[in-house]
């Protein structure tokens, strides 16, 4: 059989932690940032969980 290939677009986006659970960057911190109050953008910062809805079909995607 061959190998299972890890979907390339996924594994730029989404970082495996230590204990296995899946995060990514959260969306709307790219452009229009002036717009955009300080509060706002500090709340953007950081990763974010993905969701346990969504985390079976990602780890398909990334082949963990």
């Amino acid at each position: 059989m061959p190998k299972n290939k890890t979907h390339s677009g996924t594994k730029k986006r989404i970082k495996v932690t230590g204990s296995g659970k899946l995060t990514h960057a959260g969306a709307g911190k790219r452009h229009n940032l002036e717009k955009k109050s300080t509060k706002m953008t500090r709340r953007m910062d950081g990763a974010k969980e993905i969701a346990p809805a969504d985390a079976p079909r990602i780890r398909r995607l990334l082949g963990i």
